[in-house]
């Protein structure tokens, strides 16, 4: 799969069937709109190509405001999304950079000088209720109408529903946040997870008897608190494990998001390797402690209970490892 940081160069401009979103999470609802994609490609030998952005435009928007209340919580960072569309079959990603010019880039043309010019766009396909362009003017009508202009087909995917429930990016939040993973990975259609490298922290586990790797969390997650979790990438096997994903409150005043994982009986240095750390199930809310002795007690206790899931609930071990 190609992955372009703005609009390909001219040599790379090849005709495409598109679909355009922030795609966070990449749920059975995208994959849906992304098999479409890929079967339209493949029936008027065009590639398949998404555009999709970064930051979240509502994450733009909350930024430029000063209120980051605004910005919805991450469900995956790029590399998941680019991994999770790579397995969806599809053979062309534009990351583009949205900011005050692409944001206010007219209806027009965002359709001129973007779909037509600069991705030759043969076939397009949207959700039923995309808006696009400055003030969110542009809609299926006038996509409609430009498809008959330029010469593109324009298609629309109406809502993909798990029982009543519509599936979406808030319904995967909403999961997540209530640690409901059971849910989650129906919505999604795959366990959740989230990948990084690791890097190095402030050894501080270490010093308390518990040492972890540590993986940098660039935006705000959608969960946060203490899991049971399971990391690829170390083994053959996924490695059982205990981690913390959020802001240390006991040890760091910066705001820093952290997901932090003590894996069980490993002794290997992990320093630089990419791995996927599943999660498996919620056992508290993070808490910031009076002392040191406080907190490694905590997370004396933390491993007690994470060790006893694995013992009596074994995980399934049929997971992919898709890193």
């Amino acid at each position: 799969m190609k992955v372009f940081r703005g609009l390909p160069n001219d040599r790379a401009r090849a005709p495409c069937a598109l679909t355009i979103g922030n795609f966070d999470g990449v749920h059975r609802g995208h994959q849906a709109l992304l098999a479409h994609v890929r079967g339209a490609a493949a029936a008027l030998g065009l590639e398949a190509a998404v555009m999709t952005f970064e930051p979240h435009p509502r994450e733009y928007f909350a930024r430029k405001s000063g209120d980051l209340s605004k910005a919805p919580a991450r469900i995956a960072n790029l590399r998941d999304k680019l991994n999770d569309l790579e397995d969806a079959g599809i053979d062309r990603v534009i990351v583009e950079h949205f900011n005050e010019h692409f944001a206010a880039m007219s209806p027009r043309d965002f359709i001129e000088r973007v779909l037509v010019d600069g991705l030759h766009v043969k076939w397009l396909m949207v959700g039923d209720d995309f808006r696009f362009g400055a003030r969110r003017l542009g809609d299926i009508a006038m996509l409609v109408e430009a498809g008959r202009e330029f010469g593109f087909e324009v298609h629309t995917l109406p809502a993909v529903m798990h029982g009543d429930e519509r599936i979406s990016s808030s319904a995967v939040r909403q999961a997540l946040q209530a640690a409901d993973f059971a849910r989650t990975g129906e919505l999604l259609g795959h366990p959740y997870a989230m990948s990084g490298h690791v890097i190095h922290g402030q050894k501080l586990g270490r010093t308390l008897g518990f040492p972890t790797m540590n993986l940098r969390v660039a935006h705000r997650p959608a969960l946060s608190g203490i899991f049971v979790v399971q990391v690829h990438g170390l083994a053959q096997q996924p490695l059982p494990a205990v981690a913390s994903l959020g802001v240390r409150p006991t040890v760091e005043d910066a705001g820093r998001t952290l997901l932090e994982v003590h894996v069980f009986d490993y002794a290997e240095h992990a320093y630089g390797k990419l791995v996927r750390v599943e999660f498996l199930a919620k056992l508290r809310n993070e808490e910031k402690y009076v002392d040191l002795a406080t907190l490694t007690a905590a997370i004396d206790n933390d491993a007690v209970e994470a060790r006893a899931y694995f013992a009596h609930r074994r995980p399934s071990r049929s997971a992919t490892d898709r890193i």
